[in-house]
């Protein structure tokens, strides 16, 4: 029997990804939505969660798609609920308010899931196994897109908290993360601010590996023509994961891909951890986000404007 969800926030994401997901999967159904102005036809929508929380208390899964910088409120509401939920990345717009998630979905007894849809991609987990079995000697990472594209006149991502360049560049630190095995942390970064926004446009970031390899990467929200999704591995052979982590390559030769199923893959997982009694919270790619805005050199760059 399926579970039924509500989601939170109808913009871009939620139709290009989330709808359709929930739409083709056996553990949920979307029964409900909340947004100030859009809904989905034949689903009961409400203006705000509050509404949603009262009127559903059949709908025990939250599945929240807002911006970062107003998700932490619905967040705590839902769990304050009893209702287990979902968070779009990056789960927060800071550290300590999803440490506070994570303690409060414990003590509820529900929960909460971080998701990382980049860690989906068809050929993420085939590239982890094959590096696990070699010495990584060097990672570049290059991910370049252009917002106008994917973010079309979404001034929240420029505001403070919107992350910027680092909305798509968590991706890419997602699958590093995922892919990774061990442990690194940022030693240096130089991050490129429009003179007129709070967020950075492009950052370049190098990683101290414990063993030595050179880790580094490059984000580009300027970038013209088809995006560049790429990590460039050294481990004895010459790897490329590519396309966002879709396809995976040794030597020039194929050797893992497959179609875009991050989003069902998602609540694949959700259900899992609901049926586990089990929360999943990684934090890595936000923390070394956090860090670059620590550490990182602020250079001005030109203005933007859509």
């Amino acid at each position: 029997m399926s579970q039924k969800v509500g989601l939170v926030g109808i913009g871009k994401i939620a139709r290009d990804q989330h709808i359709p997901a929930i739409a083709g999967s056996e553990e949920f159904e979307l029964a409900a939505t909340a947004s100030r102005n859009a809904g989905v036809d034949g689903v009961a929508g409400y203006g705000s969660l509050a509404e949603l929380l009262e009127a559903e208390p059949d709908v025990g899964c939250i599945s929240l798609c807002t911006p970062p910088q107003v998700r932490y409120a619905d967040a705590r509401a839902a769990l304050e609920a009893g209702r287990h939920v979902m968070l779009e990345k990056p789960p927060g717009a800071t550290l300590s308010e999803v440490h506070d998630l994570q303690a409060l979905a414990a003590h509820k007894g529900v929960t909460l899931f971080a998701s990382w849809h980049s860690r989906m991609a068809a050929a993420v987990l085939p590239a982890r196994a094959w590096l696990s079995q070699r010495d990584v000697t060097a990672i570049r990472v290059s991910w370049r897109e252009d917002v106008r594209q994917w973010h079309p006149g979404q001034d929240w991502v420029w505001q403070a908290g919107g992350l910027g360049v680092f909305d798509p560049g968590i991706n890419a630190l997602s699958v590093l993360t995922a892919i990774m095995p061990r442990a690194i942390h940022l030693a240096e970064a130089t991050l490129d601010f429009p003179e007129n926004r709070d967020t950075p446009v492009a950052a370049d970031l190098t990683f101290r590996d414990p063993l030595g390899a050179e880790v580094t990467a490059r984000f580009d929200w300027l970038h013209e023509g088809p995006p560049e999704w790429d990590i460039h591995i050294e481990a004895g052979e010459s790897a490329l994961l590519s396309h966002g982590g879709a396809r995976f390559s040794v030597a020039g030769e194929e050797i893992a891909g497959g179609e875009d199923r991050e989003y069902p893959g998602l609540y694949a997982r959700f259900a899992e951890l609901i049926a586990a009694g089990e929360s999943e919270v990684d934090l890595s790619p936000l923390t070394h986000v956090a860090d670059a805005f620590t550490l990182g050199q602020r250079r001005r760059a030109a203005p933007f404007h859509w």
